[in-house]
């Protein structure tokens, strides 16, 4: 687990409120959305797979399921401009298949209650290049810190 300042990240994405009964199911049909417009030029990739989840309440969230770009855009159909918020973080590399990621949520998320470090109700998952070995695979779980107070 590491706390750090980061800068916000620029993604193409699509929204949609899930259940988080459904993101198994729904989060690669909206990635292949926003990955025809990639393919089609409309939208300039210049970076990774991005997956960014606000206002999570007990029942799921709001999701924006993209990729990091350059710079603002113009909406392309669906498909909007997105940032994650700058700032501290917690943060945590979840190495392994993605069925393994929500204990790394769960862990950094009981890291931050143990330490007193309130959150602002945004985390994203910054997806590592490709592996066919899942073992190998590499994912960026970070949450949005509230500022401490005293700061």
């Amino acid at each position: 687990m590491v706390v750090r300042s980061v800068p916000s990240r620029r993604a193409a994405v699509v929204r949609q409120w899930l259940r988080w009964t459904d993101l198994g199911s729904k989060l690669i049909l909206l990635l292949d959305r926003v990955y025809v417009a990639v393919r089609a030029g409309q939208i300039v990739q210049t970076g990774q797979n991005i997956f960014i989840y606000r206002d999570a309440s007990r029942d799921g969230a709001n999701v924006e399921v993209g990729v990091e770009v350059g710079d603002r855009f113009d909406p392309v159909g669906e498909i909007v401009y997105a940032e994650t918020p700058a700032g501290e973080v917690a943060t945590a590399t979840h190495t392994g298949p993605y069925s393994g990621l929500r204990e790394t949520h769960q862990a950094v998320m009981r890291w931050c209650k143990e330490h007193g470090r309130a959150l602002t109700g945004t985390s994203w998952e910054v997806y590592g290049d490709w592996r066919e070995d899942p073992a190998e695979l590499e994912t960026e779980v970070c949450y949005a810190l509230r500022p401490e107070s005293g700061r």
